[in-house]
């Protein structure tokens, strides 16, 4: 595994950033936010999720990245597609199952009216890695469905807005954990966010949930991922045969959003905004 070398490393073990490092990861997660943006006109009833794995590596070809999860440990798709009542890393072309208010019987990957799914892609540029997924909607959201995409939505942005030097890694887990419970939905617990540059998965791990004061301070330079995986259910999930889609246990629906930010001498640097305010699936952000 790559090594990241540069800056220097805190007593936990997570890399300080020089100045001109935060550049580097702002053209990453520009190609990134970019590709997720350009996927837009392609989320529709009817589409495939194979369709939509092959339209992204169109982007990434055309954007002169490279896709960091070709290969990763195995997996051979440079997105990860998460319909429904997946949690994280779906993958493209599997057949898309059926979920608890689902009708509908699933026998490819067609996505139907009202599905909703994160789409999560990171690439390369120069050496920094752009890490970033959004929900998106195909055709009309049911009322619940909305009301999850919302509020998921919401607790990354109330999670970014804890990140400034002195506050700790459980202030942002616990700020996301008040507000997602507070709507009487769940934190899954079983994945969270991470630290990247020019490594793809580094220290720290960024629980989303937790307690004020607790983990490592935040300083100016750290790089890392915010990315809440929120039920509508109840938090437990399991992992499939394929040993990377994971699903919540009870079948309700699961959302998702992820940002890659940096730490300034006052609060967040956001490198994966989106370049066309498309963000939020139904809403300019």
């Amino acid at each position: 595994m790559r090594q990241e070398t540069g800056g220097r490393l805190t007593r936990d073990g997570i890399r300080i950033h020089d100045t001109e490092d935060f550049d580097g990861m702002r053209r990453a997660g520009a190609v990134a936010a970019q590709i997720l943006d350009d996927l837009v006109p392609h989320v529709v009833p009817g589409q495939t999720t194979g369709g939509l794995e092959t339209v992204i590596r169109e982007l990434i070809k055309a954007s002169g990245s490279t896709s960091a999860t070709v290969g990763y440990k195995g997996y051979q798709h440079a997105s990860c597609i998460s319909v429904n009542h997946v949690v994280c890393h779906g993958i493209p072309g599997s057949k898309i199952l059926k979920w608890k208010n689902d009708s509908h019987d699933r026998v490819d990957d067609t996505l139907l009216d009202g599905d909703i799914l994160n789409i999560d892609v990171t690439v390369i540029v120069d050496g920094w890695y752009g890490d970033t997924s959004r929900m998106y909607v195909a055709g009309e959201a049911k009322p619940f469905a909305a009301r999850l995409v919302q509020v998921t939505h919401d607790a990354l942005m109330i999670g970014i807005d804890m990140v400034k030097p002195g506050n700790t890694f459980g202030d942002i887990g616990h700020a996301i954990q008040t507000f997602v419970e507070g709507h009487r939905m769940s934190v899954v617990r079983d994945f969270c966010g991470h630290g990247l540059g020019r490594v793809f998965h580094a220290a720290p791990n960024v629980l989303h949930y937790g307690r004020p004061g607790t983990g490592p301070v935040l300083e100016e330079g750290m790089f890392f991922t915010i990315e809440p995986m929120v039920n509508l259910g109840r938090p437990e999930t399991k992992v499939l045969k394929d040993e990377w889609t994971a699903i919540t246990r009870d079948k309700h629906l699961s959302a998702q959003f992820e940002h890659s930010v940096g730490v300034t001498a006052d609060g967040a640097d956001i490198f994966t905004p989106s370049p066309g305010g498309l963000f939020h699936p139904t809403k300019p952000a």
